[in-house]
């Protein structure tokens, strides 16, 4: 940043001294296009002028709003660095109309060190600047690498009233809220980009504000952006809670939206949040298929694709990731192909074209036989002396994937690709086959997991979904024993365990880093979590070489697990 511009390091005081006995606070609980500043900045000002008509004094936007979050390694380009800086200026100018301030999450670099903080931006200037602390460095955080943590920060002043502005992982731990209560702040605002997770939103409210509220005895607004980002999605779930822990508002789940909080100032000096909308949080599996959609959704918008094609099998996974793709995009941008084999039954074709009617999607049939007799020609010399094994199953589905490749590259449809995490964990997918595309949903969803979902969905529609109401799957699809059909009477209990049993020996292993003996304990059969997580370890490679897919657990392949690819241990 210039001379002329760079704020004091920590905080600054604003010019009003005389505390008011009301605030008017507005929250932006918005969504983020990575790298795009001038985007972010002008939906920013935007945000500002829909807060301004509400008689807003502050607007606040989540963490790193300007650049996006997470930025990985593009915020080490210096350029980025310097345009996020003119952005910050430029929004701080727009701020000398008399309007709302803004609370804005962005980087700065100084001293040759990279920041993550918190822009107070007030009557023209840049008037404050706090640095984030704890630097999450753990599953799929990596800030240790990018930022340098900022000091114990001070209260920032604004119009006689002392904000305390931890940034997202500093209420994870006491230090800095204890810090800020130790110098006199008043309320506490924390922005967020925090990643959805199973069962999170729990642990955000009554695990760690909670603690946060009944140590300082402070409120805190807790905003957090909505919106995916590759294999991240941020489900907003934006909340008050008042100094006594109780929930003052909470915002909705998965959508933006501009909330303007009122705040009055009771007579022992203690802010108090006037009663606002309390909208309750979403059930169990609902969150899950909403944080499917979004991350869809985005990735898709966000990689300028006019839609996406999958093959469409007349299975569970096919069927649940076509009606995934259809809520976030709308049936004329779902492309579905059924390429059936000498193995498909007539049940998988009668059940593809059924799914196909119930979402409105266009369904082409591209047999692919003809395809599977040239190449048993074409290899016959090469396999001669060898019997008919794997590699014919697999041939027919890198077929498949071939198929798909070559519409996505005449047409420009993304391919989605609808294994599961039961199947990534196990190998039990083909290399350049069905893990071929470019996105999967269901990359961190149990099989077990994937039923639950369909008949949620069959039942229930997220309300910012495009799909439709009602069915979207013949219920014999979620009934019927899963099978990839790649030779005759094939069913995937041939090769694997029940998934009754395998998805929670997997979750062990996976979610948990349990052992043998471990899961042997709680009354797996020892052989059979033996040979688990064998097929788990030896199918890395693969793994390697997936799409990106939604992260909706603690440990999902990629970002969170990280194992070597060549290891020789096992716990058995």
């Amino acid at each position: 940043m210039t001379q002329s511009s760079s704020p004091a390091p920590h905080t600054h005081t604003h010019a009003h001294t005389h505390a008011p006995s009301r605030l008017r606070i507005a929250l932006a609980q918005a969504n983020q296009a990575m790298g795009d500043l001038s985007a972010n900045a002008e939906g920013m000002l935007a945000w500002r002028a829909q807060a301004a008509a509400e008689g807003a004094d502050l607007i606040v936007f989540p963490e790193l709003q300007l650049i996006g979050y997470p930025p990985e390694d593009l915020v080490l380009k210096p350029a980025l660095v310097e345009r996020a800086e003119a952005e910050l200026v430029r929004l701080a100018e727009a701020t000398g109309d008399g309007g709302p301030a803004m609370l804005i999450g962005t980087v700065i670099e100084a001293g040759g060190h990279l920041y993550n903080c918190v822009a107070l931006l007030d009557g023209g200037a840049i008037a404050a600047v706090s640095q984030k602390r704890e630097l999450p460095n753990y599953g799929t955080f990596d800030e240790k690498r990018l930022f340098t943590p900022g000091p114990l920060p001070d209260p920032v002043e604004f119009r006689g009233v002392k904000l305390g502005l931890p940034i997202c992982e500093d209420i994870w731990l006491p230090f800095v809220t204890a810090h800020l209560r130790d110098r006199g702040a008043e309320i506490l605002i924390n922005i967020n980009g925090s990643p959805y997770e199973v069962a999170k939103d729990t642990r955000r409210r009554n695990g760690v504000c909670a603690a946060r509220v009944h140590e300082t005895g402070l409120p805190i607004i807790y905003l957090n952006r909505v919106g995916g980002q590759d294999e991240l999605v941020f489900d907003g779930a934006s909340f008050v809670m008042d100094a006594e822990g109780q929930i003052a508002c909470r915002l909705p789940e998965w959508e933006e939206v501009l909330l303007v909080t009122e705040w009055q100032q009771g007579d022992g000096g203690q802010w108090l949040c006037l009663p606002a909308p309390v909208v309750e949080v979403q059930d169990h599996p609902a969150d899950i298929y909403c944080a499917m959609l979004v991350g869809l959704r985005d990735y898709v918008e966000r990689n300028h694709f006019p839609g996406v094609v999958l093959g469409l099998s007349g299975g569970i996974d096919s069927a649940l990731s076509a009606a995934v793709a259809v809520d976030a995009l709308g049936a004329d941008r779902v492309w579905c192909v059924m390429m059936p084999s000498r193995f498909t039954s007539a049940e998988s074709l009668e059940d593809a074209a059924e799914c196909a009617r119930l979402l409105g999607v266009r369904l082409d049939t591209i047999p692919i036989g003809a395809a599977v007799e040239t190449f048993d020609a074409m290899l016959a010399p090469a396999f001669a002396g060898r019997t008919a094994d794997l590699t014919e199953e697999n041939i027919q589905s890198r077929i498949r994937g071939v198929t798909l490749m070559a519409l996505s590259n005449k047409y420009g449809h993304m391919v989605l690709t609808t294994g599961n995490k039961s199947e990534m964990s196990v190998g039990y997918a083909t290399l350049y086959g069905d893990m071929a595309g470019g996105y999967s949903v269901l990359k961190d969803a149990y099989k077990t997991t994937v039923f639950d979902l369909s008949e949620w969905r069959n039942t229930a529609r997220p309300s910012f979904a495009l799909g439709p109401d009602g069915a979207v799957m013949p219920q014999r699809v979620i009934t019927k024993p899963p099978s990839a059909e790649l030779r005759e009477d094939q069913k995937d209990e041939d090769s694997l365990p029940p998934y009754s049993v395998l998805d929670p020996i997997l979750y062990g292993l996976v979610e948990q880093e349990k052992s043998v003996d471990d899961l042997a304990a709680m009354g797996f059969d020892r052989d059979t979590v033996v040979r688990i997580e064998r097929l788990l370890y030896v199918a890395e490679y693969k793994r390697r070489q997936s799409p990106p897919g939604v992260k909706l657990g603690g440990r999902n392949f990629g970002r969170d697990r990280r194992y070597p690819i060549s290891n020789a241990f096992r716990t058995a």
